[in-house]
């Protein structure tokens, strides 16, 4: 059914027509910007503009100039502010007066200043708030939100795109809606319901702290009852055994792209469980009794997704990993990047060796083929390897509890019995270490079998060289 309504009147008021306005008249699209004037309360209209929004005015004699003016009173909204509530607004301010209503109108000055702002502005302003550098628990100073440039892609490639010079205070759900629906068709390239929901939270993020008292950029948040997206179907893929040998093997060869400390990152995040952010910054600092009885790795909250510090305990093939991949004495990371000594690989590294990296000239080709293509595996992520670990510890009989807790996956179960929230957050504050080490090591024996590597209990590493799994 169409909506949208044409104004046409003769005379003089074809413009600012007078009628009397009903919150129906507000929730009318139009064709051009319309303004209607309230034949029920003098001085009130409404401007309508074509993207839906209805903001309310009132027009009085300023007595001390003898000028007319014009102030604003807020935009519509069903919920909050409806044709009745501007009406009531506006025998309030007539019942104060003439100097005390031009008073009250040029303090409106400022607000309507700071309402004038559009989208783009206020995303410069948001990403500069994000990324200002904050004191944290650990007493580091860091972006007040870390994840700010995920965020910052977000408003930059949908909402910056779209809705960047548009006045912030004129965006309507409407247009949220458009965008979220334009993003899943694939009108800003791969269709992908993944991009909406991000790009729904940043903009909630966006306009939430653009209504914020002090700021007052906008009065509400457009990301309101928005239409439900369609579920995203959650990632099951694992390794069959086959597959884990084959890779296994494969990142041995000599033949195929991608540096070594790469791949060993690959094999480091099956056998250790961690994410790939977790385990890519690992520091010399952080690694702890490698040749002891109890070798361990700590992970800064920093580099953690829930922001806590994760202690998880080392296998024997885990640290035949790390020692390969500490090449030399001087070298502080780890898994150091082949291209700039005393950094880290880059976050994406070991997920463009898996799927290739990209021609920048072309999409649609890849500059260098992935592993997964060169090796004959059904394309993986990084993350998958963390869901084959996972299975492979449940194959072996661990309960889903502990493999959470190898996962750094908050728990609430454990053999059906319901934890408390309260107890995990506040009472229990054990890393359960000698459970997490019984899980890690089994699963390194396992990844032995698959692999076909011998294990190196009862062998003296002195007389005995064998090649090493890792």
């Amino acid at each position: 059914m169409d909506t949208t309504m044409t104004i046409e009147l003769a005379g003089k008021r074809a413009r600012n027509s007078s009628i009397i306005l009903t919150d129906r008249l507000c929730e009318k699209r139009v064709v051009k910007r319309t303004k209607l004037y309230d034949r029920k309360c003098s001085g009130l209209y409404v401007s309508i503009t074509t993207a839906g929004v209805a903001t309310f005015s009132f027009k009085f004699t300023d007595r001390e100039t003898g000028k007319q003016r014009t102030g604003w009173l807020g935009v519509y909204n069903p919920e909050t502010f409806t044709v009745e509530d501007a009406r009531s607004k506006v025998y309030g301010l007539k019942a104060m007066g003439g100097d005390a209503l031009a008073e009250t109108f040029r303090d409106q000055q400022a607000t309507k200043a700071k309402r004038g702002k559009t989208v783009a502005e206020i995303i410069d302003e948001r990403i500069k708030w994000m990324k200002t550098p904050v004191k944290k628990p650990d007493g580091e100073m860091r972006p007040r939100l870390e994840s700010w440039e995920n965020t910052a892609s977000h408003l930059d490639r949908f909402i910056r795109a779209r809705l960047g010079k548009k006045l912030a205070m004129e965006v309507t759900k409407h247009d949220i809606a458009t965008l979220s629906n334009d993003i899943v068709a694939g009108k800003f390239g791969k269709p992908s319901v993944s991009n909406a929901r991000h790009m729904r939270k940043s903009a909630s993020g966006l306009f939430n702290w653009a209504a914020e008292a002090g700021r007052d950029y906008v009065t509400a948040s457009p990301c309101v009852n928005l239409p439900k997206l369609d579920p995203e179907h959650p990632r099951t893929r694992v390794l069959s055994e086959d597959e884990i040998r084959i890779f296994w093997h494969g990142l041995d060869r000599d033949d195929l792209p991608y540096d070594r400390r790469t791949r060993l990152a690959l094999k480091f995040e099956l056998v250790t469980m961690l994410r790939s952010r977790e385990l890519l910054g690992a520091h010399r600092d952080e690694l702890f009794d490698l040749d002891g009885q109890h070798p361990r790795f700590d992970v800064p909250l920093k580099r953690v997704k829930k922001r806590r510090v994760i202690q998880q305990p080392l296998s024997d093939l885990a640290v035949e990993i790390i020692k390969e991949a500490l090449a030399s004495d001087d070298q502080e990371y780890v898994f150091e990047s082949p291209m700039y000594k005393g950094q880290p690989i880059h976050r994406k590294a070991m997920a463009d060796a898996l799927r290739g990296t990209m021609n920048e000239k072309n999409k649609d080709k890849t500059k260098t083929a992935g592993l997964c293509d060169l090796l004959g595996l059904k394309r993986f992520t990084p993350h998958d390897l963390r869901r084959t670990a996972a299975t492979l510890a449940g194959d072996l009989g661990f309960d889903d509890a502990l493999i959470a807790k190898c996962l750094d996956h908050a728990s609430s179960k454990k053999t059906e019995v319901v934890v408390p929230t309260v107890t995990g957050k506040v009472y229990n504050h054990s890393k359960r270490m000698k459970e997490k080490r019984a899980l890690l090591d089994s699963l390194a024996a396992e990844l032995r079998r698959i692999v076909g590597a011998p294990a190196l209990v009862g062998i003296d590493p002195e007389k005995h060289k064998p090649r090493l799994a890792a």
